[in-house]
């Protein structure tokens, strides 16, 4: 019997990795599937063919399948995201001369955690930045565009009209920040680190700062590619977990590394991105590099997993800044977040489940022993930097 087709998209990231590695170590044709991993040159391109069923499956920004479902941003299509396929790996970067800027306020307060620095350096950038701030993000309904507003709005800065952020692909990010066209991005891993070697950029945080365990990408298809494909879903959703699971050991960054450096994927040095794998982040040529935990994820703390809540948070942003019914975006971003299929895919093959699929997001200051399928589980920490904590159940059930 021949292998199944499934038709892939994805952006040349350090977290495209599970895509990537599920193909080359062989994961997926263990599944009785031909994975063909299809290279996109911005976000709107794979929402697009997600949507017009040009692609089968993708690598997706974890708010543009709630996006989608909810009818925004022009191609509204019902998109279920079956897994998380990474957590954190975003950098936020500014220019040179805004960093000089920031640094002119005073030394550093020397914050002893990454919330307390969070609010610091957000602190010295609307002090120091232009007014408005322009700022570069992949994608509009991105977790980039996400943290940003979450953080600079909890800090005072005025939105909309002290705060213009501009849609640049990933690859793009550093050729704008070097050309003057932004003040400061938000992107992933390897893009920040390259703007920082280029020495057009200084790295001022990485995004596990602001949430702690924020969902960055998610392996979305359509609803309905999900009933006209039921017998391919579970051996997609495997071979995904499964390279998940690879990369979640540190000995493998190396291997990991030397594949997404092709050409057909990344395309950088094994080096960066080994850098990026094992969580550490340049923050410019003269200050070197500076040690990160969870700079990105890939398995640990249930990093796969697609828990309700955090696609309730982002719900409820996206409701709150498009007018549209917070409870009703809360319950499309349930369904869409489908905790059914993954549970009832990788729960056979003995995968460590989480007993609930929702909680208090935020709430976890250190690792933390929660009930599971085979008795309990670690999570966390996954703190936001000001100290709130987000309940699921204030928006319905």
């Amino acid at each position: 019997m021949s292998p199944t087709r499934v038709n892939c998209g994805f952006l040349p990231l350090v977290d495209c990795a599970p895509l990537v590695l599920a193909r080359e170590l062989g994961f997926a044709s263990d599944e009785g599937l031909d994975l063909r991993l299809v290279k996109a040159k911005s976000w709107a391109a794979v929402r697009d063919k997600l949507a017009l069923g040009v692609l089968d499956a993708a690598q997706m920004l974890s708010p543009t399948p709630i996006a989608m479902s909810l009818g925004l941003g022009g191609m509204p299509t019902r998109i279920d995201a079956l897994s998380v396929l990474s957590v954190n790996g975003d950098v936020i970067g500014v220019s040179p001369a805004l960093a000089d800027a920031m640094r002119a306020q005073g030394p550093n307060g020397g914050a002893p955690t990454l919330g307390e620095e969070a609010a610091e350096v957000g602190r010295r950038l609307i002090a120091a930045a232009p007014k408005p701030l322009t700022i570069g993000v992949p994608f509009p309904f991105s977790m980039h565009a996400e943290l940003l507003t979450y953080w600079l709005g909890a800090l005072g800065l005025r939105q909309p009209e002290d705060l213009r952020v501009r849609t640049i692909p990933p690859p793009a990010m550093p050729k704008a920040v070097a050309a003057g066209e932004i003040d400061a991005f938000c992107v992933g891993e390897p893009w920040g680190s390259l703007a920082a070697a280029a020495g057009v950029a200084e790295l001022a945080l990485p995004g596990a700062a602001i949430w702690g365990f924020a969902p960055e990408k998610v392996l979305a298809v359509s609803h309905a590619w999900i009933h006209g494909n039921a017998e391919t879903v579970g051996p997609l959703l495997r071979a995904v977990w499964r390279a998940g699971r690879w990369l979640g050991d540190p000995n493998n960054a190396m291997t990991a590394a030397e594949f997404l450096s092709r050409a057909a994927y990344v395309g950088v040095s094994a080096e960066v991105i080994e850098r990026t794998l094992r969580g550490r982040m340049l923050v410019s040529p003269s200050l070197g590099e500076r040690a990160t935990p969870r700079l990105v994820e890939f398995f640990d703390g249930a990093a796969t997993f697609p828990w309700r809540s955090q696609a309730i948070w982002i719900a409820v942003r996206l409701a709150e800044r498009n007018g549209i019914d917070p409870e009703t975006a809360a319950q499309v971003a349930r369904d869409c977040f489908r905790t059914d299929l993954y549970r009832a895919t990788l729960g056979p093959i003995g995968a460590d489940l989480p007993a609930a699929s929702e909680k208090l997001e935020g709430a976890l200051l250190a690792r933390t022993a929660v009930a599971s399928s085979v008795g309990e589980m670690y999570l966390g920490p996954d703190r936001f930097f000001d100290g709130k904590i987000f309940d699921p159940k204030d928006w319905g059930r």
